[in-house]
């Protein structure tokens, strides 16, 4: 997926005009009080996010013993390990593996390291059919729309548009068929997927957890689509990132109970399925290859900087769910794969500071995501060390440079400030005295572009302090 993250202040801007994705936004809401009632009845929440930290801690700074480890597990299962640099050389390592199998037919489970990627896209080019067989997932290849939310791909999408979009592309049905019903629109989906688990040859799922200890790729589902896309091909391919990896079970089954609760509200997903390699002579089913792709692709560059902290991310969009911008805006407006304050750290560490530096700028510093987040990562520490950076680079736009050196300019000189100050607050407030606020105002469009500028009342905050401190 190429990236566009440069585009964000036209994308929200067109996202704050769209009623029908601002009413689809919405069901945000039940998911945040869900998760806050599941997390009340778990009274050591907090002490599983410090040990969860610690674990994903403690593996980034011994990440390339644990990898050795991991992939000595994994050839010992009778599967292979292979390493990408970049995007370009796992979608190479992955076509040649199908080519291999004789594959004409993908299932895909749901990856967002597939959509980093472009994965899709790279397979059609080679003349290969991927499929996605998670439902959300689904729903938008057929839109030919990338994920808005990673957990919920399909979040900006009414029932009514899934409908539509059902009836565009499953012409081979009848055409006045009912589709109001959500059970409707399961059972045709699962019909049109049931043939494709049934006749991939390979079978492509991402990875939660990768286990150093036994070689194990661990994913977690709602829809066991992930089971059939993994036992039913003759070839299993995981696709996984280096930071998904974990020492133990043990360090695995920690974690878990912070996602399910931290990406859904529930307890525990439905379905949590683990892979040890290839099908062993005594298996009654499962896949005859077993490959791990592990990708880089500017993870490992940011081991031992700023945003190190970052590759504790395990994925579960409680940033997302809670952050008002992309309760504002949606996925799509971030113009990348990773949405949201974790998409405001993450995306500039991977395509640059020069193409997504409107990222980290989008964000209140309300503190919210940092305080929601599972594994405890600093996001509104980190999005001001891309903000820094930023502004050290000479990017991004010259207004805010020049206001800041206005400011300044003022701020170094005490007297000047308190009288322009109070010479402004009393135009101000002369001016705006008979409405209470202004509707626009020259050189605050930021403000008054979404709320009325209230007119200054009373004293200033100096006035104030010097009389109290008589």
């Amino acid at each position: 997926m190429h990236a566009t993250a440069h585009d964000f202040p036209a994308n929200a801007k067109k996202a704050l005009g769209d009623a029908r994705l601002q009413g689809t936004l919405g069901v945000i809401e039940g998911n945040r009080q869900r998760r806050a009632a599941t997390i009340a009845r778990l009274p050591e929440w907090d002490q599983l996010r410090e040990a969860a930290k610690a674990i994903k801690t403690h593996t980034l700074k011994n990440l390339d013993l644990y990898l050795e480890r991991y992939e000595a597990a994994v050839t010992a299962a009778g599967g292979s390990v292979h390493w990408a640099r970049t995007s370009a050389e796992a979608n190479a390592i992955v076509t040649a593996i199908c080519r291999a199998a004789g594959a004409r037919r993908i299932a895909k489970g749901k990856s967002m390291i597939g959509e980093e990627m472009g994965l899709n896209e790279h397979l059609v080019a080679a003349g290969l059919e991927p499929i996605e067989t998670d439902l959300g997932e689904y729903i938008i290849q057929l839109r030919g729309e990338p994920p808005s939310h990673i957990v919920m791909p399909a979040l900006h999408l009414s029932a009514a548009d899934i409908a539509d979009t059902f009836r565009s592309h499953h012409r081979d049905l009848d055409p006045s068929r009912p589709l109001e019903a959500d059970q409707a629109l399961l059972d045709e989906a699962r019909s049109k997927l049931r043939q494709a688990f049934l006749s991939a040859e390979v079978g492509i799922t991402g990875a939660n957890f990768l286990i150093a200890e036994s070689g194990s790729s661990l994913i977690v589902t709602n829809e066991g689509n992930g089971d059939l896309s993994q036992s039913l091909p003759r070839v299993h391919i995981v696709l996984a990132s280096l930071e998904k990896l974990v020492p133990t079970f043990e360090d695995a089954a920690v974690i878990l109970r912070l996602l399910a609760r931290s990406a859904t509200a529930q307890e525990f997903t439905s379905y949590c399925t683990i892979s040890t390699g290839p099908r062993r002579a005594t298996d009654s089913a499962g896949p005859e290859q077993y490959h791990v792709v592990l990708l880089d692709n500017g993870r490992s560059a940011m081991l031992g900087t700023p945003f190190e902290d970052m590759l504790r991310c395990i994925r579960c969009a409680a940033c997302l769910n809670h952050c008002p911008v992309y309760n504002a805006v949606g996925g799509h407006a971030y113009g990348w794969v990773y949405p949201g304050p974790m998409g405001a750290v993450l995306t500039p560490s991977l395509v640059g500071i020069e193409e997504a530096g409107h990222l980290p700028n989008a964000s209140s510093f309300c503190g919210r995501c940092e305080e929601v987040c599972p594994m405890k990562i600093p996001l509104p520490k980190m999005m001001r060390h891309w903000r820094e950076r930023q502004f050290s680079h000479g990017l991004g736009s010259p207004t805010p440079r020049w206001g800041v050196r206005l400011w300044a300019f003022f701020a170094t000189r005490p007297r000047l400030y308190r009288l322009a100050a109070a010479a402004a607050a009393w135009a101000l407030g002369r001016l705006g005295a008979k409405q209470g606020g202004f509707r626009r105002l020259p050189l605050a469009g930021g403000w008054t572009g979404t709320r009325d500028m209230p007119a200054p009342q009373g004293r200033s905050f100096h006035a104030l302090y010097a009389e109290r401190r008589r």
